[in-house]
């Protein structure tokens, strides 16, 4: 056993080893551009639409329930279940227990979970998950990992490399809510972390690209969720995971059930103890990068523009020997495709965002019916709070046939990731959805607070204005969305094309970079800043097409918003957006630039091209604790 965990603790300080030096250099990068953006001049300041309101408290409760949970007594519990705003799962012995401040029975952070209602689809899906040896029968089944159901409604969360939970439901209503809240925890779990714009976060985005290009790898990767120790402890499995089978599956001899109960156990130890590792090592390495980076405050400041200067010269030798070939490449082999992509991509993701506009209007519509006498009643406020979160379960279903719309893109681009889309898309939809009721709350007050004796009237009034508000942001969103999904599919795919023609010269071309600043200016951060730019041309060129001829009520500039809104002064509080080295939305490659627009990315090592910059959805914080969510 000993020997065993040595072994494991072996594997991830191994990979902790290989990964650190590419961290270390990506932690300088995107710590000099976090300075270099502090030093520029103001951006120009840009109105925003609707009110954002703020992400949830991490203690603010957002569901709670009475639910019956399969322990590991192999008995079924009713237990009191708690999601709070940093999306975590509690389960508490009772209600009384949760009142009383007692700490839970259970945590759970659904990373990377999957959510099945059927007996019959989980088992297939464990099945899959089950390696086949010599030693297996193929043809044994596994038996049902729980007996005795005691209502009709189940629920099977399938974690990666960790245990399953189990719960199940008399009323099928009850069931749809928790589904609801458990898919919403998998989606912030997988992706919230990884969206921070701390300096900590970016460079291990882009670390972790280069580094898994540097294996070959240059796929976006389905393990890429949760935090940067989750993520590091993924890719150890990953690797450990054929040794274990080796080693392992020869000497089960039990009955098929058994083997799996044995096997998932340890691979779940395994995984427990890698992140253990991994965790302390990632935590002594980030304290290293702050140490250096606040020892090199001093140098960029002072050579702020010598800096510079070293990565114009070394972007302008890098464009001399890439640009004619990765050009012509791009024009041959991706821009063709980027249309019909395209298409595929804003049929279901309008659709979804489509619906969820007329379930606010509903919803929006109902409530004005219910309030005509007028008065902020607490009648009001409940029906307010309410409307903060509705059941987006079936908007989101129309994002999620985005699986069905793009499964050919896996033999085009080698792009498999579909999830992580989904997922992302899902969550900006949620957002708007959150900002929509937030800002009819606002001007509702304010509405019926300057006409008291026409209550009906304001409501009208608040309510159609909200909704043309949603409509040009939704347009701004969308495109945003669309622009990070075409570069996802298809910049790994140029540089996978690329990189046996270059990965020699960008290996020659670090020796043209100051030895003083070569912390700050990284050769392949330009080159892949190139491509980037290539690519974003041909991007924005079939979005600007798209929203010309209005597909999918898509708005080209604010001479649109004119003439389908008119803003309250209520929402032209100006604002200066910050700017950190950024990543693409869904974990895209690269990073950008504060110059351009929302929906187009560029690298913090690359100097953008000047684009016309549109109205962002960016906005300032609401009261936090507003509505119950």
């Amino acid at each position: 056993m000993e020997s065993r965990k040595s072994e494991l603790n072996g594997c991830a300080e191994a990979e902790l080893k290989e990964f650190s030096p590419h961290y270390r250099t990506q932690y300088s990068v995107v710590f000099f551009s976090q300075i270099q953006d502090e030093l520029e001049q103001p951006k120009e300041k840009i109105k925003q639409l609707l009110k954002q309101r703020g992400p949830p408290e991490a203690g603010e409760v957002l569901y709670e329930e009475q639910v019956l949970h399969f322990e590991a007594t192999r008995k079924w519990e009713e237990r009191y279940v708690v999601v709070r705003g940093n999306y975590c799962l509690e389960c508490h012995n009772s209600f009384e227990t949760f009142v009383k401040g007692v700490p839970p029975r259970h945590k759970l952070l659904p990373t990377g979970g999957t959510v099945l209602t059927t007996e019959e689809k989980y088992m297939a899906m464990v099945d899959k998950c089950f390696p086949v040896s010599e030693t297996n029968n193929v043809n044994e089944k596994f038996a049902p990992p729980i007996i005795g159901m005691p209502g009709q409604f189940p629920v099977y969360l399938r974690l990666p490399y960790r245990r399953d939970y189990y719960f199940c439901f008399r009323q099928d209503a009850r069931q749809a809510e928790f589904l609801s809240i458990l898919s919403d925890c998998i989606r912030h779990q997988n992706q919230d972390f990884l969206k921070k714009k701390t300096v900590e976060v970016q460079a291990f985005l882009k670390a972790i690209h280069l580094y898994r290009q540097e294996k070959g790898s240059y796929d976006s990767w389905k393990m890429l969720i949760g935090s940067d120790v989750r993520v590091l402890a993924n890719l150890v499995m990953e690797e450990l995971l054929p040794s274990l089978e080796k080693d392992m599956l020869p000497h089960l001899k039990a009955r098929k059930t058994e083997r799996k109960r044995v096997w998932f156990a340890t691979v779940e130890a395994a995984y427990f103890l890698v992140q253990e590792c991994l965790f302390k090592g990632m935590s002594a390495l980030k304290e290293e990068c702050r140490k250096a980076a606040h020892q090199q405050e001093v140098l960029i400041r002072s050579d702020m523009d010598q800096i510079l200067n070293s990565r114009t010269y070394l972007e302008g030798k890098l464009r001399a020997s890439v640009l004619e070939p990765a050009e012509k490449f791009c024009s041959e082999g991706v821009q063709p495709y980027l249309a019909s992509v395209l298409e595929e991509l804003m049929g279901p993701i309008s659709s979804g965002f489509q619906e969820a506009r007329l379930l606010s209007d509903s919803q929006m519509d109902q409530l004005c019916q219910d309030f005509q006498e007028g008065g902020v009643t607490n009648e009001l406020k409940q029906a307010l709070a309410k409307l903060s979160r509705p059941n987006l379960l079936s908007c989101y279903q129309r994002i999620n046939s985005l699986h069905d719309q793009l499964h050919d893109l896996q033999e085009r681009f080698g792009f498999s990731n579909i999830s992580s889309l989904v997922h992302s898309t899902q969550i900006d939809l949620q957002q708007l959805v959150e900002n929509a009721a937030y800002t009819f709350h606002l001007l509702l007050y304010k509405d019926i607070e300057d006409n008291p004796g026409n209550a009906c009237s304001a409501m009208e009034k608040s309510r159609h204005r909200v909704l043309k508000q949603y409509d040009y942001d939704s347009s701004t969103v969308r495109k945003r969305i669309f622009h990070e999904a075409l570069v996802g599919i298809t910049l790994p795919h140029i540089k996978k094309t690329l990189a046996p023609t270059y990965k020699t010269e960008l290996q020659g071309l670090k020796q043209l970079v100051c030895a003083d600043y070569s912390n700050f200016v990284h050769v392949h951060n330009i080159y892949e800043g190139i491509l980037l730019q290539i690519l974003n041309k041909e991007v924005i060129k079939v979005l600007e097409e798209a929203a010309r001829l209005k597909k999918h009520n898509l708005f080209t500039d604010t001479r649109d918003l004119l003439s389908q809104s008119s803003c309250s002064s209520l929402f032209s509080t100006p604002f200066i957006p910050s700017n950190p080295a950024r990543m693409l939305g869904f974990h895209g490659q690269l990073q950008t630039q504060p110059e351009t627009p929302t929906f187009i990315q560029t690298h913090p090592e690359t100097q953008p091209e000047a684009e016309p910059q549109p109205p962002s959805l960016l906005s300032q914080r609401g009261p936090p604790g507003w509505g119950a969510r």
